[in-house]
């Protein structure tokens, strides 16, 4: 039996975040972090901020065979709302994200990721975010990077 000042006392409980990443099943309740930094046109922004990087990167462009960046803003505009309890458009269009298997083709080494982060956190410094979502957003930005990393070649 846990006494009052045990590990499971009142006091010693934790508050919940006020982010909630994904509403809940019925979709009744607090809102996703998607609608609380402002839903699609938030995520666009962030977006196109980004590929403006990437469009110059000698590194990065490359990896991207369209001729028009468009498609490929696209796709990540569409993954990111999803992953942050937008619509799911992402999956009913190209199935399972599966990330790492999409980015196996391309040779993604520190460098690139290096220079993917520097894009991805001047689009992320452009929205203006409390320091709260600055810091949700980013702190998944850079663990996925990291994670995409798939050679340490040159």
């Amino acid at each position: 039996m846990a006494s009052e000042t045990g590990p499971w006392s009142e006091q010693q409980r934790v508050e919940p975040s006020p982010v909630v990443l994904r509403t809940s099943e019925g979709g009744v309740g607090d809102e996703s972090f998607f609608e609380q930094i402002g839903g699609h046109e938030t995520f666009l922004r962030l977006v196109t901020e980004f590929y403006r990087g990437v469009a110059d990167d000698p590194v990065l462009r490359p990896m991207y065979p369209e001729e028009d960046l468009g498609p490929a803003a696209e796709r990540m505009t569409l993954f990111l709302e999803q992953y942050w309890g937008g619509p799911g458009t992402y999956t009913e269009r190209r199935g399972h994200p599966r990330l790492r298997m999409r980015h196996v083709p391309f040779k993604v080494n520190p460098d690139a990721r290096d220079r993917w982060l520097t894009h991805m956190r001047t689009a992320v410094d452009s929205l203006g975010l409390s320091e709260l979502h600055e810091a949700t957003l980013w702190d998944y930005l850079e663990r996925a990077a990291h994670a995409m990393v798939n050679t340490f070649d040159e």
